[in-house]
């Protein structure tokens, strides 16, 4: 074999790898091409889904493809989850992470079929809203002090209702009751919708419910907001302080949501989604685009969004425990 051939050899292999390397730098430089779908664990209509919406609108525009939202509600998001762990590990399907699919849902589920912490890559997260402390007229209390007060002169009493066993909603009202060392009776229903039609018949007494859901009702006078749940004000009731404002020091329960890919997803197509994502939310109308669906920005990156889901899962994990919601079928 002559030295000229061995040339040549070699001159085509190097030309094959180069051109090797050109293709997958075209293929992840035009990723995405053609819509992404974004996963969404509860009904349209919700807080939710809005903040989904949102977020579709947004990252659409940065990645110059349609990001099409697909809600699959049930079981308190874990069916939405299995469904965007089954597509294809391609970056064309991502998931639409709440606090509760992602740092709850494993403390309360026995069969939860998937594990927030490995099966999915977190992309980014967007937004945190909290929910508010609302009481139905007859309830004799103006402040949390009052309310503390009211409850414990009355153990057992009081009523709060909430969406469902593990429920931010129920587990706002338990973390309340350990901490204020009060003793309230959890009200426990299908959904939001039924809770809150009886909460407004003065059903049940009180509610800790999405702060955007319950801001035309305390406007309208049919119910009194006395504090929300976040260490923040909510933009949703800029005039009513946050509960540990109001006298329970460390009393946070902040609702966040963000987006994550199923493990295994090429890291091109990550790094493409979640710089698309910062770019989205550097615009300058974001904070008060963000507000009138009673939220606020909290953006983190990849690895800080990493990190931030694991603390949520010990925090969540302690509550759950203390709420006795642990081991639900």
């Amino acid at each position: 074999m002559t030295a000229s051939f061995l040339f040549l050899l070699s001159r085509r292999a190097a030309l094959g790898g180069l051109l090797a390397l050109g293709l997958a730098a075209s293929a992840a430089a035009a990723f995405p091409d053609k819509p992404v779908t974004l996963v969404v664990p509860f009904p349209a209509g919700g807080a939710t889904d809005a903040m989904a919406r949102f977020t579709a609108t947004r990252l659409s525009k940065e990645l110059g493809q349609p990001v099409v939202v697909d809600n699959r509600g049930g079981a308190g998001g874990a069916i939405a989850a299995e469904v965007a762990l089954a597509a294809p590990k391609d970056g064309y399907t991502l998931f639409f992470t709440t606090t509760g699919t992602m740092a709850i849902n494993p403390f309360i589920y026995r069969k939860l079929k998937y594990n927030p912490l490995t099966d999915f890559e977190p992309i980014g997260n967007v937004a945190s809203a909290s929910n508010v402390l609302v009481v139905h007229p007859s309830v004799k209390a103006n402040t949390v002090a009052e309310l503390i007060a009211l409850a414990k002169a009355n153990p057992g009493k009081l009523t709060y209702a909430s969406a469902g066993i593990g429920a931010s909603s129920h587990l706002s009202g338990a973390l309340f009751e350990s901490m204020t060392g009060t003793q309230m009776l959890h009200v426990p229903y299908k959904g939001s919708a039924p809770a809150l039609s009886d909460f407004l018949a003065g059903r049940v007494d009180m509610m800790f419910d999405t702060a955007s859901t319950h801001a035309p009702y305390v406007k309208a006078g049919k119910i009194r907001a006395l504090a929300v749940t976040s260490p923040r004000k909510s933009p949703a009731f800029p005039g009513v302080p946050s509960i540990a404002e109001a006298g329970v020091p460390g009393y946070d329960v902040s609702i966040w949501f963000g987006v994550a890919a199923p493990a295994g997803v090429p890291k091109s197509a990550i790094d493409r989604l979640s710089a698309a994502l910062e770019k989205a939310w550097q615009a300058s109308d974001i904070k008060a685009a963000l507000a009138e669906v009673g939220a606020d920005p909290q953006y983190l990156g990849p690895a800080e969004y990493k990190r931030f889901i694991a603390a949520e899962h010990q925090k969540w994990g302690r509550i759950v425990k203390a709420a006795g919601a642990e081991g639900q079928d």
